[in-house]
């Protein structure tokens, strides 16, 4: 018996071990003490980290360089006053946050769903920027209702909104040629949406699969 429990003893301890060296055989990190970010996403738990392959391609869908401009032209790095530009460490943070129990954040995937489909960032939403567009066909009503049950706003009587309360809004959409999510924060803006509480993913999609990071569908 003494036997059996020690060779066991030993069978935990290696498989440990192998488990930790597993852990540092990653070769392309996030950063270099950063190897992966374990997120929620529809209630299941996705690990975000970079293809280790690396002879990996970036998607046919994310490789053309030259599309017409108008529409598809390159955003400026700042989008507007008081709304903050980020990057992909950045994004890893918010995504750490709301998966950590923080309601206040909304990391939001602003595509048509026909994109959303291809693949999007764990740990986000997806609003279509239609939904918040008149000219698109939304109703001011569904627009009301993004804004207090999604976004935590107020509705006050004149049809305006308190935003005393209201949660980060952290938007994205397929690059910095795309109009997307810009197009969303301009029309909250034009609400009155307080511009310190939305935030841009400029590169998006595309960058986030130029590094090769985790996407889910």
């Amino acid at each position: 018996m003494k036997i059996k429990s020690l060779l066991s003893s030993a069978v935990i301890v290696l498989s440990m071990s192998a488990g930790a060296a597993n852990a540092n055989d990653v070769k392309v990190k996030i950063t270099p003490s950063l190897a992966s970010v374990d997120v929620m996403h529809n209630g299941k738990k996705v690990t975000i980290m970079r293809n280790q392959n690396n002879k990996n391609k970036v998607k046919d869908a994310f490789a053309t360089t030259s599309r017409n401009c108008p529409p598809f032209c390159i955003n400026p790095m700042k989008l507007a006053p008081g709304v903050d530009t980020l990057g992909e460490l950045e994004i890893l943070d918010y995504l750490k946050k709301v998966s950590a129990g923080d309601t206040s954040i909304l990391v939001i995937d602003s595509r048509t769903p026909d994109w959303v489909k291809r693949g999007t960032i764990p740990g986000s939403v997806n609003i279509p920027w239609t939904k918040l567009s008149i000219k698109k066909g939304a109703d001011p009503l569904s627009i009301a209702e993004i804004v207090t049950e999604r976004f935590n706003g107020r509705e006050l009587d004149d049809d305006s909104f308190d935003y005393k309360n209201a949660k980060t809004l952290v938007m994205f959409c397929n690059g910095m040629w795309c109009g997307q999510s810009p197009n969303n924060i301009r029309t909250l803006l034009k609400m009155g949406y307080p511009a310190n509480k939305i935030k841009w993913y400029r590169g998006g999609m595309q960058n986030w699969e130029n590094l090769g990071f985790t996407t889910v569908k």
